[in-house]
């Protein structure tokens, strides 16, 4: 019998492979439909309908969930509370934007500090990591005492500032609290790129003659690009759900730090489920567009080189039958 193809041996392989690792991995995928899909779905649904009670037709009062429609979005867009969640939303990307731009440089220094070969590096390390460490809501509950008004902040600054009021200050103590927290942890992704870098293209960078400033933008940054995107995304995936820190650091219903999880949060303690499903359901979203945005436009590879193996793949020509493959 006639030995199959090289091309048809390897394409059979690579099925069974396929196969092998769906099975492996079902179990996973329904934990993952379980905690993730579940919940994504009735939050899209239970956004479809109003609950609490009303009147029908008759006069007659009646209570439960009524369905709406699309009523719950376009109140949000254009009802009553379309200014709060706007200045949410505006709040949102603002955190986003300024604690993640800061977190980057931070970061990145902390990253090079712990990369150098120096006296007690080992714990210059263990103490940068150390506020990552920390729980969001106590490092929150932290920073409330010092930036009371006789805390630390305060005297450090010499003027007595309400920083738990409305206004910039309370956003301001919000940046400081978030970016102590986790700076380091972009820091460590930051490390983890770099020790991957080889000495020798610094040395050869020295011989000829390159400073440490262009060293660092020739070398250091394009190579550690990759881990950089990678944890900047998570940054901004994570910054965009923000609610524990402003909640206990500012407090809620405050329009200065308020948030779209706190305003989903708030809609829900106030039992208007259908509104608050909305807000989630449009928070979701936006983390989706930026994720995808973020991965297309900047190139963030969160896979690994799973990208470059399919494009060499689909690069590769299959030889026609019975024609020899020129070596």
């Amino acid at each position: 019998m006639p030995a199959r193809p090289p091309t048809r041996a390897r394409s059979t392989g690579r099925r069974e492979a396929g196969r092998l690792a769906a099975l492996l991995l079902s179990p996973t995928f329904a934990v993952l439909a379980l905690v993730i899909a579940y919940p994504l779905f009735a939050a899209l649904g239970d956004s479809l309908y109003q609950q609490g009670q009303g009147l029908d037709a008759n006069g007659f009062v009646i209570s439960g969930d009524k369905f709406v429609g699309l009523r719950n979005f376009t109140e949000i867009f254009a009802g009553a509370n379309a200014d709060r969640f706007w200045g949410a939303f505006a709040n949102t990307t603002f955190f986003t934007v300024v604690t993640v731009s800061i977190e980057v440089v931070i970061g990145m220094a902390m990253a090079l500090v712990m990369h150098h070969t120096l006296r007690g590096r080992g714990l210059v390390r263990a103490s940068v990591l150390v506020p990552w460490a920390v729980p969001t809501a106590v490092s929150a509950l932290l920073w409330r005492w010092m930036f009371q008004g006789d805390g630390v902040v305060n005297a450090i600054v010499g003027k007595q500032v309400l920083w738990d009021t409305e206004g910039w200050q309370a956003k301001f103590a919000v940046i400081i609290a978030d970016t102590w927290k986790t700076a380091p942890f972009v820091g460590l992704l930051v490390l983890a790129g770099l020790q991957i870098i080889p000495t020798e293209l610094y040395e050869a960078a020295r011989v000829d003659g390159a400073g440490a400033w262009r060293q660092f933008w020739r070398i250091t940054l394009p190579l550690v690009k990759p881990a950089l995107l990678v944890a900047v995304l998570f940054r901004i995936l994570d910054v965009l759900r923000m609610f524990d820190l402003p909640f206990v650091l500012i407090g809620d219903q405050m329009h200065s730090t308020e948030t779209l999880s706190m305003l989903a949060w708030d809609e829900a303690t106030n039992l208007h489920f259908g509104p608050a499903a909305a807000y989630a359901t449009l928070l979701f979203l936006y983390v989706v567009v930026v994720a995808f945005v973020f991965v297309k436009l900047l190139g963030a590879d969160v896979i690994g080189e799973a990208r470059a193996v399919r494009a060499r793949e689909k690069r590769k020509v299959v030889p026609a039958r019975g024609k020899a493959v020129p070596a």
